[in-house]
């Protein structure tokens, strides 16, 4: 534990090797038996408002972030990482497919920094890191994501753990795969991508479940090239998948971080029966007010916000304060905002957003709401710009 792999299961992090007694198994496995799997139904708590409330997240399901570039998917992902794999009792296994360097090497701090990796005594550690980076041949970043889940099995399997798999990117294999397909001569498909790319990701995404033994909780990074989502890698991607996050550039734009889009976003979780009846009923009336809110904007932006009816406009109100209570600091943005990072507890996520759907907050300014925890913190701010 600790330590930093890569492709071929060899140490790249400059402390030595693993030792003699080690292990070794196929990077190429059969998914779980169906009789051996285990239907997820326990929600995992985030930490992140948008997330926990529109579309939360199964322990032992599997999660895709999708978006453009630069719109916050690996800062996204990191603040997963620190704020599960701290709360999170069992391991966490990272596979880095085809991304910077930088960004490897950023987050191998963070988990130093957080306590998930212990330099001083590894086998205390909480994390294993694989990385086959951007400058890796094409066979090395296909291959890299599946031995980092053969990682995960293991502890799944042999250990009987609770496993977070983290990926980032899962375009990133597609892309080898397609790099390789067209140095074998294959015709290719749509768009230029590998004729075998649904078996090749069913491949991959059928082995990451959980079973009687252990879970594997999945979360993957999805790049959408020109954002455009009915591009085949990542619609291939959205079969298997429990909840999605989607990333939008013009929440981002908004400087509405993380630029989750609570109307694209989906969750299979949320549910009445696993999330029960007033989480659920609060995400839907939030989901509803921000809709109408879409409707209007182009009458308010034709005619402006006088010709609303009343209602449109306490509505209109309410709608651009969730906006902007949608979004929160991050711990590992810090450094780059100056703002300490939140975590906020489901209850206090639900509390909050039923009293903003309920209008007990209409009195407050809309900046009181941008990048704070809870509500209670949103009531402290708007006593400062009073």
């Amino acid at each position: 534990m600790g330590r930093v792999f890569d492709v071929l299961g060899e140490t790249i992090d400059g402390v030595g090797d693993v030792g003699a007694d080690v292990e070794y198994h196929s990077i190429h496995a059969h998914a779980p038996k169906l009789s051996e799997q285990k239907v997820a139904t326990e929600v995992l708590v985030t930490g992140i408002k948008v997330i926990d409330l529109l579309a939360p997240y199964l322990k032992g399901g599997k999660v895709g972030l999708f978006g453009g570039a630069g719109v916050g998917k690996t800062v996204l992902i990191m603040e997963l990482i620190s704020n599960i794999a701290r709360a999170h009792k069992g391991f966490s296994v990272f596979a880095g497919v085809g991304e910077r360097t930088r960004e490897g090497n950023d987050l191998y701090r963070e988990m130093v920094e957080s306590g998930v990796i212990n330099e001083d005594e590894r086998e205390k550690s909480q994390a294993v890191l694989v990385y086959g980076q951007m400058n890796e041949p094409p066979g090395a970043r296909m291959r890299v994501a599946l031995s980092a889940l053969t990682m995960a099995e293991y502890f799944r399997d042999a250990e009987g753990q609770d496993v977070l798999f983290f990926v980032d990117n899962v375009f990133r294999f597609t892309q080898s795969g397609s790099e390789v397909s067209a140095l074998l001569g294959r015709v290719p498909s749509a768009v230029g991508y590998q004729p075998t790319l649904a078996s090749e990701m069913g491949a991959m995404q059928e082995r990451i479940t959980s079973t009687h033994k252990g879970s594997i909780t999945s979360v993957q990074a999805i790049y959408v090239p020109a954002d455009d989502l009915t591009d085949p890698a990542p619609s291939t991607s959205f079969l298997h998948l429990d909840s999605t996050t989607v990333l939008s550039r013009q929440i981002s734009e908004l400087g509405i971080y993380p630029a989750v889009d609570p109307l694209d976003s989906t969750s299979q979780a949320l549910s009445v029966d696993v999330v029960g009846a007033e989480h659920y009923e609060v995400a839907r009336e939030v989901q509803r007010i921000l809709q109408t809110y879409k409707s209007l904007q182009d009458i308010i932006a034709i005619l402006g916000m006088d010709e609303l009816s009343q209602e449109d406009k306490i509505l209109v109100a309410r709608a651009r304060k969730i906006q902007r209570f949608l979004s929160q600091p991050f711990h590992v943005a810090e450094v780059f905002t100056g703002n300490p990072g939140v975590f906020v507890s489901l209850e206090d996520t639900v509390r909050s957003f039923k009293g903003l759907v309920e209008g007990q907050y209409d009195d407050l300014p809309e900046a009181a709401f941008y990048m704070v925890g809870g509500i209670d913190a949103a009531v402290e701010k708007a006593k400062t710009l009073k």
